[in-house]
């Protein structure tokens, strides 16, 4: 079952935000398995993150690359909020114009 995750930090500034995807993207997981949405939002001085993922398995492999960067970074997550997703809606995708 698909499931919705909400991390409200105490404290992530962008500037840490945009490390912390510059490390995952480093690490090889900037674009995970099981990882069907993703958006951070917010003040720049308190960003959150809300992902969709296509189960609790996919996100609990994840954590273990996106913890200890999380770490390094000084980044305290908080407890993420954990919920089954009732319907996800995304556009079709467009296709490529040629030339």
């Amino acid at each position: 079952m698909a499931i919705g995750i909400y991390f409200a930090p105490p404290a992530m500034s962008a500037d840490k935000y945009d490390e912390c995807i510059r490390l995952l993207k480093k690490a090889g997981a900037g674009h995970p398995p099981g990882r069907k949405y993703h958006a951070s939002f917010g003040p720049g001085d308190k960003l959150m993150v809300f992902d969709v993922w296509t189960s609790q398995a996919a996100f609990d492999k994840f954590g273990k690359t996106l913890t200890p960067i999380l770490e390094q970074l000084g980044i305290d997550p908080g407890q993420p909020s954990v919920m089954p997703m009732h319907k996800v809606i995304v556009p079709k995708a467009k296709a490529a114009k040629s030339k």
